[in-house]
């Protein structure tokens, strides 16, 4: 076993060797994480919150002593919800770790990144808690590391097509999924793909222009952001990212053991692949997609 591969190994065994050490010794309570996922924020924000009495602190003079337990513990409470991070439409993020296609060093780094909150006292003085944000963009950024664009498809006979400022997919609704007898909600994902109706790739990581790193994949959005009283119709988080004019797709299907890939139909995607213009739009990642409000938020 290589090095890389034996780091991997005791990175992935060691926690779950450690979480049954606790089971066998009952529920360690006295420190804990609650959080969620904000796909519209592409944010994954947790609460580490610590027992005092517990951890046999006693206040004012141990304070900073739990801020120190608080701070010591965090990567380890986040780690398996960092890892559990749905990557495409089959992976998570534990899965590339565990292949060999991504060290786990770089998701340490993404959860000693997180922003975090001051520390606040509960009403009772019982707990210490403190609020930590990571950005999946960033995170997500980790993973482009082609150098030039994917060439996009090439259009024998390119259909006329306007200039748009950007493309936005509607896959709110129950969806038929690709190849298999259900429907279901499209689901989100760091790295979704865009297919047409004959089952042509569109829109993938490697399609993005590698000189603009941190921007996403895609965008993800309610419907609410959509449907405004604005000369777009878009809420101003949309519109800078797709413009006044964006080309607005009604998704057909989904693709993906996870359904997170939409279809959309063959005319829909002509209208983009015809025009350098349009082409240009995906290369600078200015796509966003509308799912349900109920997929939006993840709670760990």
């Amino acid at each position: 076993m290589d090095k890389n591969r034996f780091v991997c190994f005791l990175f992935l065994v060691i926690p779950v060797l450690f979480l049954h050490a606790q089971e066998s010794a009952g529920p360690d309570r006295r420190i804990e994480a609650q959080g969620f996922i904000a796909w519209e924020k592409m944010e994954l924000s947790a609460t580490v919150s610590l027992d005092l009495a517990g951890a046999g602190i006693i206040l004012p003079t141990g304070r900073i002593q739990a801020e120190d337990v608080i701070r010591r513990e965090y990567t380890a409470l986040m780690r398996p919800y960092i890892l559990a991070l749905p990557y495409d439409s089959s992976s998570v993020l534990g899965d590339l770790v565990e292949r060999g296609e991504f060290s786990f060093l770089g998701l340490e780094e993404a959860a000693a990144s997180a922003r975090r909150g001051a520390p606040v006292l509960s009403p009772d003085l019982s707990r210490l808690s403190a609020a930590f944000t990571i950005d999946m963009a960033a995170l997500g950024a980790q993973f482009k590391r082609h150098r030039r664009p994917m060439d996009m498809p090439r259009v024998l006979l390119p259909v006329p097509a306007a200039s748009w400022t950007g493309i936005v997919i509607i896959a709110s609704e129950r969806l038929p999924v690709h190849g298999r007898n259900i429907s279901a909600y499209a689901a989100p994902c760091l790295f979704p793909r865009i297919w047409d109706s004959e089952m042509n790739l569109i829109y993938e990581r490697n399609t993005l222009d590698s000189a603009d790193s941190l921007r996403p994949l895609v965008r993800y959005s309610a419907e609410a952001g959509i449907f405004l009283d604005t000369p777009s119709g878009l809420s101003p988080e949309l519109e800078a990212i797709v413009g006044q004019k964006p080309l607005r797709i009604m998704a057909r299907g989904l693709f993906g053991i996870r359904p997170t890939d939409p279809l959309i139909d063959r005319e829909d995607a002509l209208l983009i692949l015809s025009s350098e213009n349009n082409r240009k739009l995906l290369r600078e990642g200015r796509v966003v997609i509308v799912l349900s409000d109920g997929v939006l938020r993840e709670e760990l």
